[in-house]
């Protein structure tokens, strides 16, 4: 196989160690610098918008070390990324969200409405943002007693395994606490039928860490979930009340369990879960997430420009300026009703993005253009990016095919002619028709690759060499003919 210009080899070993980090605390302490390196692991180009995340992520934590007087009037810079569809604006915040050790949620501003106008109301990705706070401090938590939780579950599964431990009579107790040890007929000396169990518990403890039990049956007693649905109101009426109905009759009623026959190795995902249930306090999680959404909450609204422009008279845009008015109060700074709670969104972090083809940033309302100080232009990619998309980052496209053909017996090796042509076609479909970006990189790689992905596996087929030439010959037809490559690639 040719050498390619960008070689596709192991990552070195310091950078393995690093991202072992970033599961641990270092994820909060992450420098400006550092961020952008780890974006450029996944995102080719587009510096500026980097940088811009970057900063703003970083101030999230400079914040916290500020004196309590003047931390609250510290307010986040909000900020719009204006680009071309297929250029990185979602990658990136797809990125963050794995970096930022912090509640994250992605939106698209097309799927609201204006309230009075049937749809989401705009409060709600903020009741979104605390769900998925409370289901994250809700895993860490049940992460730190895991191991109690397991002996827990342990114990119990030893329960089902081994009857009931033998009890002494007092008077038995007390003779043979004052006499020598007794010895059968055999001249054996008798057990004690106390140590004797002991002995089998701990023999099948052993067997239960060992796995040798995980296939034998048992009966446990699991809570019965099923609840009546009982609808009150339309789920919106629900929603913007901020209550959990299901939550608030169950604690009333009395909690059923039913008997379940399951495998050893079933009963303990369920009895481990039932434990962990018990340990977690969920009055120190709801309050702990909240106090993440309110200080270190990210919003990420895609589509923003789907919202923009002149506010049609009817047609299914009628409200999106009003879904704009609606956004104000939120980005500003107010208080949201969630099922936990209020939350202060004084603090959350927003950032906005959008193409902007049939409209302009101009078009935003004033109120809303002020809300959003940082504005990011994101560039659009040329032949010599999709060269780099298609083979510098860890999760590349070339990359990935040759994982996937890995998994039949096939080795697929990429010249650099046969990248450069690649990229070259990408580029020319994307003048020629939509400019969709590095997302035609898939559409070629698909086409150029989907008779090779229907014949594997094959004997035939053991080794595939992609150059200029494979690449010219299975698309040249469909590249010559305008009309075909529209629909095509």
């Amino acid at each position: 196989m040719k050498e390619t210009k960008n070689s596709i080899v192991p990552e070195p070993k310091e950078t393995e160690s690093k991202e072992e980090t970033l599961n641990g605390d270092w994820k909060r302490e992450l420098t400006p610098k550092e961020i952008v390196r780890e974006l450029d692991k996944y995102i080719i180009g587009q510096d500026g918008a980097k940088k811009s995340v970057a900063i703003a992520l970083r101030n999230r934590w400079r914040r916290q070390q500020v004196q309590s007087d003047l931390r609250d009037e510290i307010m986040p810079n909000n900020i719009i990324m204006i680009g071309p569809t297929g250029v990185g604006k979602t990658e990136i915040a797809r990125r963050l969200a794995n970096l930022a050790n912090a509640p994250f949620i992605k939106v698209e501003a097309s799927k609201y409405t204006e309230v009075g106008y049937v749809g989401r109301d705009v409060e709600s990705m903020v009741r979104d943002l605390t769900d998925l706070s409370v289901t994250m401090v809700k895993r860490e938590k049940a992460e730190e007693v895991k191991s109690k939780a397991q002996n827990l579950a342990e114990e119990k599964i030893l329960d089902h395994l081994l009857p009931p431990k033998p009890r002494r009579k007092k008077a038995e107790s007390s003779s043979k606490d004052s006499e020598s040890p007794t010895f059968s007929f055999t001249g054996t000396t008798e057990e004690d039928p106390e140590e004797k169990w002991e002995k089998n518990r701990e023999k099948l403890r052993t067997q239960l860490r060992q796995g040798k039990l995980e296939k034998r049956n048992i009966e446990v007693s699991v809570p019965n979930d099923r609840f009546p649905v009982i609808e009150v109101f339309s789920p919106q009426g629900i929603e913007e009340l901020g209550v959990n109905f299901q939550e608030m009759f169950s604690g009333m009623l009395p909690k059923k369990t039913k008997r379940r026959k399951v495998t050893v190795g079933e009963a303990q995902r369920i009895l481990t879960q039932e434990e962990t249930g018990k340990l977690v306090d969920m009055e120190e999680v709801i309050s702990e997430s909240l106090e993440r959404v309110e200080n270190s909450g990210i919003i990420f609204i895609d589509e923003i420009d789907k919202i923009a422009g002149e506010k049609p008279k009817e047609g299914p845009d009628v409200s999106r300026e009003g879904v704009q008015r609606d956004l104000l109060p939120i980005v500003e700074g107010t208080n949201v009703m969630t099922k936990y709670g209020l939350v202060k969104t004084d603090h959350v972090l927003f950032i906005a993005a959008g193409a902007f083809h049939a409209s302009k940033p101009s078009d935003l309302i004033p109120e809303i253009k002020g809300r959003f100080p940082i504005r990011v232009e994101l560039d659009s990619l040329t032949a010599d990016d999709f060269i780099r998309i298609l083979t510098e980052p860890q999760n590349a496209l070339i990359k990935q095919y040759m994982a996937l053909m890995a998994t039949e017996g096939v080795k697929r090796s990429f010249t650099d002619d046969g990248i450069d042509e690649i990229a070259r076609i990408a580029n020319l479909v994307n003048e020629r028709t939509e400019n969709i970006g590095a997302r035609r990189l898939h559409t070629v790689m698909t086409t150029l690759l989907e008779s090779i992905m229907f014949e594997v596996p094959s004997a035939k087929i053991k080794n595939v060499k992609v150059t200029r030439q494979m690449v010219q010959k299975t698309l040249k037809d469909i590249v010559e003919d305008e009309d075909l490559s529209r629909y095509i690639l």
